[in-house]
């Protein structure tokens, strides 16, 4: 097999960006008594100012309408977290675009973009979760043309000032200018992908970054889709610089065993939730340990954690990791200590890592 670091990085990395994710999940106390939906989104921000005190790169918030997450506007969360933090990037994990409205997406976008001083940086998909569009009035049938018009429609008012635009899904736009404008430059912008071939190379037709979202399975199966991706972008006159990312959960604390044991029962709790609306088999403690072993849930100590994520880095060729700390209703407590342990411990040994093998200058 060809070594990926070798044919997709023929040259040194200047830097590789670590970030973190949180779906909002509903949080329980150390005693699993159930917080409130208003204390989860209260504790998810003094989440986010520790990262930003650690100096971690970047944080993003997803977007569900389901009684088990807490965040519904995660662009609303954002312009809290940017008041209260000082360089963190601030990102959505993802935004639904399909099931919104792309002129008021950039709205939001950009007044939090407002408030951090330039720190906004917006993730949009098609979301692995379907509530949203009979919540909105869509039909799922229309899943496809509502993400491909929509993402042409924001990339516009991304990418430009005056703006016409005609389609099917929405109203059309004839030489207009949204506001609030970005202040310095364009507004970040990844299309996250789940692992489809064709949403790969909709992203480099676009000229876009690329957001892996890999949950499950041996990171090393989406090799292919990186190189694609590559592939496409060079074929097509592209950036062939632009980052890849990957999102993947998982979970840090003192030892592996430690850290096995706080992630095990919100795990199989919230998978078999999930599950039963999606007609999976419950998630068996077999199936966890293969994950943390072989698969992408990336949970154990320090420098298990490390030795993983610089492997995934190197094998697929990234630019950027992104971990979702949170599984489930894990207590606010061991959240803040994984969180420490990423910026103190795993961020920089990973980057020693990556050094040491030549990945990075």
């Amino acid at each position: 097999m060809t070594d990926q670091t070798e044919q997709d990085t023929p040259t040194k990395l200047a830097n590789v960006a670590f970030g973190l994710h949180t779906f909002g999940d509903l949080s329980t106390d150390l005693d699993g008594k159930p917080l409130s939906q208003a204390q989860s989104i209260r504790n998810l921000v003094d989440q986010a100012v520790l990262a930003d005190q650690l100096g971690i790169d970047a944080f993003g918030v997803g977007e569900h309408h389901r009684p088990d997450f807490a965040v519904s506007s995660p662009e609303t969360v954002l312009a809290g977290i940017a008041t209260k933090t000082e360089r963190i990037l601030l990102a959505t994990a993802v935004t639904v675009l399909s099931s919104d409205d792309p002129v008021r997406v950039f709205q939001r976008f950009s007044t939090v973009d407002a408030l951090s001083n330039g720190r906004a940086e917006a993730i949009v998909g098609r979301g692995s979760f379907t509530e949203s569009f009979p919540l909105f009035g869509f039909d799922l049938s229309d899943y496809e043309v509502l993400f491909e018009e929509k993402f042409d429609l924001f990339l516009k008012l991304v990418r430009e000032e005056s703006v016409s635009w005609q389609g099917t899904t929405r109203a059309a736009l004839n030489d207009v200018t949204v506001h609030p404008r970005i202040e310095n430059g364009q507004l970040r912008t990844w299309v996250a992908v789940g692992g489809s071939p064709q949403s790969v190379v909709r992203a480099a037709q676009h000229e876009v970054p690329l957001m892996l979202a890999i949950i499950g399975g041996a990171p090393e199966r989406f090799e292919p889709f990186t190189r694609l991706y590559r592939t496409a972008l060079e074929k097509l006159g592209g950036d062939v610089t632009l980052p890849i990312g990957v999102h993947s959960p998982g979970h840090i604390a003192d030892t592996d065993e430690e850290a096995r044991e706080q992630i095990w029962p919100h795990y199989e709790t919230m998978n078999n939730s999930i599950g039963r609306d999606r007609g999976w088999m419950p998630v068996s403690k077999g199936h966890f340990r293969e994950e943390i072993e072989y698969g992408s849930l990336y949970v154990g100590a320090p420098e298990t954690v490390a030795q993983k994520i610089a492997k995934t880095v190197q094998t697929l060729g990234l630019e950027r990791f992104d971990l979702k700390y949170v599984t489930g209703t894990q207590p606010h407590e061991q959240l803040m200590h994984s969180i420490e342990l990423y910026g103190k411990v795993v961020v920089p040994r990973v980057r020693e890592l990556l050094k040491e093998s030549g990945y990075l200058a």
